[in-house]
């Protein structure tokens, strides 16, 4: 594909930003969209009401880069951002980033080009993404879904895509079902606005998958992602207004979307040393799909750690936590940061943990969910 600035004849691609209190990592973020092999792009970043230094920080990189452009407005929320973007672009093509995640170069070349590639009735490209800390490193975990074709029942069961960086749209979807719910927020339930959206994607239109690691996916313990009570509350009200559109479908599905979610929420929770809120996921998540739950490795593995560490919280509440060890990305890995440690983890071991990964007894039985569901 020629990718040169001059050739206007390639689709127009819309990169959009929602950015609260973003200062931290918008500049990464920007970077990591002003360097992708596909040129064609216009940047719009909408200030959602910061009280930092991001409007600052986006308006240098405007002046030396006229394809940004900054919107603002007061704080309205995460879904309220992306459509105010949405309705301000002018390209063919769609793509969400949030204001703390990287996207490596090829990223959108290659999902325009799938895109490009692909009948009128495929609405959205996604691609693997790999978890990443505050200095672009690995933390070993990773969305490397093959999921694709009819996916609205298998979508309902688990949001495969991972995050909401991934995707590539096609405006026309928009034009059919909408744009984020606005809603969410107004019901103290963000988080889940990016699923909501795919959901009604996938009613009309079918997805193809690149499956390559073309997203770093940051995670920390301020981001959205870590308000684990609201993104639950997010996710079972996206569930229940499904089950009310489609009471056709088997209630297992959403009984074992929801166990799904909250084994997530127990993962992270566990993560970020919050060890009784993990516990109180995994009780969720056995109660509403216990084959699956007792199947998972990590149930039993949170649940030794997490009675150890809330007994030790409790006999040492002033305790420090012990930092946890930086996995560092090395120039064999698929990222644009140059930095190397011999010792971290490249693309390579990422590969290995995946292999051994899909050998799981849950992950085995997953698959056969999921391929069930995608028929």
């Amino acid at each position: 594909m020629d990718t040169s600035k001059n050739n206007l004849t390639l689709p127009l691609v819309s990169v959009i930003i929602p950015a609260y209190n973003a200062e931290a990592f918008i500049a990464k973020t920007l970077l990591s969209v002003r360097s992708q092999t596909y040129h064609h792009i216009e940047i719009l970043v909408v200030d959602d009401g910061s009280r930092d230094r991001t409007a600052e920080i986006v308006k240098s990189f405007a002046q030396e880069d006229p394809r940004i452009i900054l919107l603002q407005q007061s704080n309205s929320g995460v879904a309220a951002a992306r459509n105010l973007a949405i309705a301000k672009s002018q390209g063919e093509y769609i793509a969400p980033i949030d204001a703390d995640d990287i996207w490596y170069p090829q990223n959108l070349e290659k999902k325009v080009q799938c895109l490009l590639a692909s009948e009128p009735n495929v609405g959205l490209i996604y691609s693997w993404s790999i978890d990443i800390n505050a200095a672009d490193l690995f933390t070993g975990g990773f969305y490397n879904s093959i999921i694709e074709g009819e996916v609205y029942q298998a979508l309902i069961y688990k949001y495969f895509l991972g995050n909401a960086s991934t995707a590539l749209i096609r405006r026309s979807c928009f034009d059919r079902v909408g744009g984020y719910n606005t809603q969410l927020k107004a019901q103290q339930a963000q988080g889940c606005e990016d699923w909501d959206l795919y959901l009604r994607i996938a009613e009309h239109y079918q997805f193809k998958v690149i499956p390559e690691f073309l997203v770093g996916y940051r995670q920390l313990a301020t981001s959205m992602s870590c308000d684990y009570t609201e993104m639950a509350k997010s996710q079972s009200l996206v569930i229940a207004n499904i089950q009310q559109k489609h009471p056709e479908i088997s209630p297992n599905i959403y009984n074992w979307s929801l166990s799904s979610f909250h084994l997530y929420l127990a993962i992270k929770s566990s993560h970020n040393r919050n060890y009784q809120s993990s516990l109180f996921w995994l009780n969720k998540a056995f109660q509403e799909d216990w084959t699956m739950t007792l199947l998972h490795h990590n149930f039993y593995l949170l649940m030794i750690k997490n009675l150890l560490e809330f007994i030790k919280q409790l006999t040492n509440p002033q305790g420090e936590p012990k930092p946890q060890p930086e996995i560092a990305l090395n120039s064999t890995s698929n990222s644009n940061n140059s930095d190397s440690n011999n010792s971290g983890m490249t693309i390579a071991d990422i590969e290995q943990r995946m292999n051994i990964h899909k050998l799981l007894p849950s992950q085995v039985y997953e698959q056969i969910r999921l391929k069930r569901l995608s028929n």
